[in-house]
């Protein structure tokens, strides 16, 4: 079965690249190098080392005020 995956960047400098897939609502999906693929809600931060995250947090504000409780 052929994967329906597509990786995008919100901004053309970002170093995140998130993954759209249609068959998976509600999963936000990011990967740094394409192959290493994370689970925004299951492993930010705990799985991301400190230089990823610190990315992580400056390209996604929102989010980083959205997980506050997690920091």
């Amino acid at each position: 079965m052929e994967q329906s995956n597509k990786f995008y960047k919100n901004n053309p400098n970002d170093k995140i690249w998130w993954m759209d897939n249609p068959e998976q609502k509600g999963v936000w999906l990011f990967s740094f190098d394409k192959e290493r693929v994370f689970n925004m809600f299951a492993d930010y931060p705990d799985k991301l080392t400190k230089e990823e995250k610190e990315i992580f947090d400056k390209e996604n504000p929102y989010w980083k005020d959205f997980f506050k409780d997690r920091q």
